[in-house]
């Protein structure tokens, strides 16, 4: 394992669910069987608070950690819309993800490029937890 990846996923301020939030999901890796918990505090349309409890892989945790820390402040359907978008790209090594989340492409190299489903998981909870 990378030490990076070590080092992102090391940043635990946000780990551990408080059950305190306005919204909540949960989500499970069919392929890997990775779970992770999401706990989102919004206000006034922006995220306010971020929470996540995982039993899941080092890239899943350090993809959890990375944007529990990007997407704190910011407006939840515009950050729902880029997740959108990141979940739909191509599995290659040489795709461009958007400026804010161009630290994810730390989680990834030619030799885990399949394992993308566990760096999109977060994403992928983030998403589950505003759906209508």
């Amino acid at each position: 394992i990378d030490p990076k990846i070590i080092k992102i996923a090391s940043y635990t301020n946000n780990a551990g669910l408080k059950n305190k939030f306005t919204h909540k999901s949960y989500v499970k890796n069919s392929l890997c069987g990775d779970k992770i918990k999401m706990e989102f505090i919004i206000k006034n349309s922006k995220i306010k608070s971020v929470r996540y409890e995982t039993d899941a892989c080092i890239l899943c945790e350090a993809s959890a950690s990375l944007l529990s820390r990007l997407i704190k402040n910011l407006n939840i359907k515009d950050q729902i819309k880029e997740i959108e978008e990141i979940k739909k790209f191509n599995k290659t090594i040489n795709y461009s993800f958007p400026k804010k989340f161009r630290q994810f492409k730390k989680l990834l190299n030619k030799n885990n490029i399949k394992r993308i489903n566990c760096v999109i998981l977060p994403m992928e909870a983030l998403s589950k937890a505003f759906k209508n």
